[in-house]
């Protein structure tokens, strides 16, 4: 059956669509804190930022389209069935209720809201707001059919437009000059961008979201593998560049803005400073409007995406139960605060990051191994035992506490043997290595077999 034409304004919605899935919480506050630490190296920072931010999520969207599989899980079993089920629901998990989700409904309220409130009511006053917020969210969320009219066609480009009325005002007329590099930017501001891209978690999402635009494109007639690729491709595009074009200008506006508001522990009050700077109240309320439109389109793809994968993984519990549960979970999670929330996730993404990487890397070049499992399996294994470590030694910094005695000596090992691991990419080389070996054994016994044949 051939494939019906899809016109270029579905493709634009459906972009828009996807990125307003993407663009939330982090997106608002890490490249702003970037721009402010990066300084004159903004440049390099922000292309670290960009392959991480950008690249990677687009990656993940195109893995998915390319791979012909029905869902992540479907996509993570080629390395085993069990390893499929764990890897996706730690993944959901962490994009979900325990991470990403509650710190949509914090970061909506610390920059959003919280500059309206008195210091004695701020508790009273995140838990009013976030109820409202994971209600709405949860509403919304009933209700995945209509995603694109709701998000796509009146959420998203609402957004747009808000957000670069306030870039386009920083670009025409710059707080201030751009101060030399802080931290680690002085001297490894690619590595650092590249890291800071991971806080996002887009590029995990992809691999969530990438399932969502296949969807809609089938409901739209496209149901060939070919066709698949090239509607998530050009969806995916429209999406990554908006998504480029808003870091690039948030990334500007935190190196221009540190000479006058100073430096920042993350880039919430960056934004609100800025509003205040350029329009006074009503730039606040401005701001508010783009934070909480940001964190709520992305809620609801979070909530949506978990209840659709726990409600398949656990059919005897409906949709709008998960869409509940999840939903009043991260209303929970979100009181804890933000501070918090940040600290516990950066170790699961050191450990989640480099995994979801690699099976996306050999989705792609599965074709020319004939999809052996041992070459997955491998190369699993291998990026296992690194991003572990890296894990754990994540969560002992986040904390502030001395690493484990048993961490220390494996961590001093990877240091002296493994190219890039002090910048965060010890797994990367291993990795590849282990594709090569593991593909070319793999053709020679295919070689093999159809000679026997």
């Amino acid at each position: 059956m051939k494939d019906k034409q899809i016109s270029f304004g579905a493709y634009l919605a459906i972009g828009f669509m996807l990125f307003a899935l993407f663009f939330g919480a982090g997106n608002l506050i890490f490249p702003a804190q970037l721009g402010q630490y990066a300084g004159t190296n903004l440049l390099p920072a922000i292309i670290g930022f960009l392959i991480t931010g950008v690249g990677l999520p687009l990656l993940g969207i195109l893995a998915m389209g390319f791979s012909g599989s029905n869902n992540l899980q479907d996509l993570a079993s080629r390395v085993h069935p069990i390893y499929g089920v764990f890897f996706t629901s730690l993944l959901y998990l962490t994009i979900g209720s325990f991470f990403a989700t509650p710190r949509t409904g914090t970061v909506a309220y610390d920059i959003g809201i919280s500059t309206f409130v008195s210091d004695e009511f701020q508790q009273s006053a995140l838990l009013i707001f976030s109820f409202l917020f994971f209600l709405i969210t949860a509403l919304f969320s009933m209700y995945p059919a209509r995603i694109v009219d709701n998000v796509g066609k009146i959420l998203a480009p609402a957004l747009v437009v808000l957000l670069v009325f306030l870039l386009i005002t920083a670009l025409v007329k710059p707080m201030g000059s751009i101060q030399p590099p802080e931290g680690a930017y002085a001297t490894g501001a690619f590595a650092k961008g590249f890291l800071e891209g991971y806080n996002t978690m887009d590029a995990i999402a992809s691999l969530v979201f990438g399932i969502i635009v296949i969807n809609i494109v089938k409901s739209m007639g496209i149901t060939s593998r070919l066709g698949i690729l090239r509607a998530t491709s050009k969806s995916g595009i429209i999406a990554i560049a908006l998504l480029a074009l808003i870091y690039v200008g948030i990334g500007y506006l935190g190196a221009t803005s540190t000479s006058v508001l100073g430096l920042f522990d993350n880039g919430g009050p960056v934004l609100s400073g800025a509003a205040d700077y350029y329009f006074g109240t009503v730039g606040l309320i401005l701001l508010a409007i783009v934070i909480i439109l940001a964190c709520l389109t992305t809620a609801i793809g979070l909530i949506t995406a978990n209840a659709e994968y726990f409600h398949a993984l656990l059919p005897k519990v409906g949709y709008k139960a998960f869409v509940i549960f999840f939903s009043s979970f991260s209303f929970v999670i979100a009181n804890f605060g933000l501070t918090n929330i940040i600290t516990y996730s950066l170790p699961v993404l050191m450990f989640l990051y480099p995994l979801a990487i690699v099976l996306m890397i050999l989705t792609f070049v599965s074709p020319l191994f004939q999809h052996k499992r041992f070459v997955y399996v491998a190369a699993t294994i291998i990026t296992f035992l690194v991003s572990i470590i890296d894990g754990f030694k994540a969560l002992c910094e986040s904390l502030k506490i001395d690493y484990y005695n048993w961490l220390s000596p494996i961590i001093d090992f990877y240091e002296t043997y493994l190219p890039l691991y002090k910048q965060g990419l010890g797994w990367l080389l291993p990795a590849l290595i282990v594709i090569v070996i593991t593909g070319i054994i793999a053709r020679i016994q295919h070689s093999g077999a159809t000679q026997e044949a």
